[in-house]
């Protein structure tokens, strides 16, 4: 017990509460400032985004990066923190991607600590450093994981895209080849990343632009054994991935053959084609919507699989396509149905007519809701179904990479920086999946662009009221709440005092006056 302040009803029927809280409001510093916040001469004297510093430095922290970068940094001669501006470039690629010049200004915008020391030259620097230890960090980063999250690299997913940058001459690392991108004009690198069964990115690898995807995936595999010390993997890619060449690379390397599960190009195959899809068999239930069957030839193994709800689909998109087909061959012939890749496949042309081409109709009717894969390993025909159906994740985080954190396009001249650029995009990944994967186990579905912009307007606002200074928090808006709780991070006070407004020294400079 305080103070005993006398009967609830008669203070509240006769007003008198009212003028006990404003007495007792003297005495509290945070009251002051709620109060006085509604006086429309308070002017705050400065507002900063505050969220994602937050909830992202406890992330960065429960994955061991301050230890890992303050170790790695430990032999040089800085002169700056190389830790916080690490962390600084992570958060830009997740709140504000661009180039280093925008974050050196966008720093200033963002309350953290150090943040407002931050400069331009920091950013280089830091992003030299980053491209020679990244090889370091991601070794660290995978003992740290086996440990931390139990992590087991059972399983991998590769994939690669292409990365162009902002200029016209080419050098050892920024090539023309093929962009994904559509920008041939435009000198680029090819990006290569792994991920595990679980979404969490495990290792990177920048080639030139002109790297073919199977040289670049066999780089990245013999990289992964040195790097990593992986040995016992299974290999998953996407059909634009597999070649005989590529399957004799990881079945028949003489180091440590690597077990495979791949997706088959069903039109393009022509044994997946003429012999595994006419392949009589019964299909067997794995999960909701898909069935699969097991089909040999020879020593090699497919699995066929089919979606019976994604058949009915592709079924009703093939008839509209005829329908359509129809009317404008009646109307218009063959002449509107140059180039169109959609439509040719169906239609047959001869000298004097054109027609619906009904073998190509049936042709693409046996891949209804179908997708073809093969493997070498002794999974059976279920799991490797569902092994391969887990590479949305890794496509997954190439949208992330691409969009969220905006790897492309990079500004640096120099080709170092450039996978400084990189490395610190990769860390920004791992603090995305990290959190992401929090609100999964909490079972919160949140769009990622929504969370964001609520994180985002989370702010610290200092102002100042008779001689002391005080920080404001605003108010936690949609989402905020939710990704604070999944990081672990308690929302600061809404009012925290800071302490007395500091005083400016006097001047020491001579005024100088001129008689007239």
């Amino acid at each position: 017990m305080i103070a005993t302040l006398g009967r609830a009803d008669k203070l509240l029927a006769t007003g008198e509460i009212d003028g006990l809280m404003r007495s007792l409001a003297k005495f509290s510093q945070t009251l002051r400032v709620v109060e006085a916040s509604r006086a429309p001469d308070l002017e705050a004297q400065s507002s900063r985004q505050w969220g994602p510093a937050l909830v992202f430095r406890r992330l960065w922290e429960n994955q061991g990066l301050p230890e890992i970068i303050r170790k790695l940094s430990s032999d040089r001669k800085f002169g700056l923190d190389v830790e916080r501006v690490s962390f600084a470039m992570a958060l830009q690629r997740l709140c504000e991607p661009g180039s280093d010049l925008g974050g050196s200004q966008w720093v200033t915008t963002v309350e953290a600590p150090g943040f407002g020391e931050l400069s331009l030259q920091h950013f280089y620097r830091t992003a030299t450093f980053l491209a020679e230890v990244r090889g370091e960090i991601e070794t660290e980063l995978s003992l740290q994981d086996r440990n931390l999250f139990t992590q087991d690299f059972d399983l991998m997913f590769i994939d690669t895209t292409s990365v162009y940058g902002y200029r016209d001459e080419e050098n050892e690392l920024f090539r023309r080849g093929h962009s994904r991108d559509h920008r041939p004009d435009l000198p680029q690198l090819v990006l290569c990343v792994v991920v595990n069964a679980t979404g969490w990115p495990v290792a990177w690898e920048v080639f030139p632009g002109n790297t073919a995807d199977l040289r670049a995936m066999e780089k990245m595999v013999k990289r992964l054994r040195k790097r990593l010390s992986i040995r016992n993997v299974v290999v998953v890619a996407d059909r634009g991935m597999i070649s005989k060449d590529s399957i004799k690379l990881l079945a028949e390397d003489a180091e440590a053959p690597f077990d495979y599960i791949l997706g088959c190009r069903m039109r393009r195959q022509k044994e997946v084609n003429d012999e595994v899809l006419s392949r009589a068999g019964r299909y067997h239930p794995v999960a909701d919507n898909l069935d699969v069957k097991e089909v040999l030839v020879g020593e090699r193994r497919y699995v066929v699989c089919r979606n019976l709800i994604e058949a009915k689909k592709d079924k009703a998109a093939r008839e509209a396509i005829i329908e359509k087909l129809k009317g404008i061959i009646a109307k218009d012939g063959a002449k509107s149905l140059v180039g169109n890749r959609g439509y040719a496949r169906f239609v047959k042309i001869d000298k004097k007519s054109v027609s619906i081409n009904r073998d190509a109709v049936e042709a693409d009717a046996r891949l209804d809701g179908k997708f073809v894969l093969t493997t070498n390993t002794s999974l059976p025909p279920a799991e490797v179904a569902l092994t391969y159906k887990s590479l949305w994740r890794v496509e997954r985080t190439f949208r992330e990479q691409k969009s969220t954190l905006e790897v492309r396009p990079i500004y640096h001249r120099c080709p170092y920086n450039s996978i400084g650029h990189i490395a610190a995009s990769f860390l920004a990944l791992r603090l995305e999946v990290g959190l992401q994967r929090r609100l999964d186990e909490r079972k919160v579905e949140i769009s990622w662009p929504d969370l964001m912009r609520d994180l985002r307007q989370v702010h610290s606002v200092i102002v100042e009221l008779e001689g002391m200074r005080y920080r404001l928090r605003t108010s936690m808006v949609g989402t905020s709440y939710q990704a604070f709780q999944a990081a672990g991070v308690r929302p600061p006070e809404t009012v925290t005092l800071l302490g007395p407004v500091p005083v400016d020294p006097p001047s020491t400079e001579p005024v100088q006056m001129s008689l007239l």
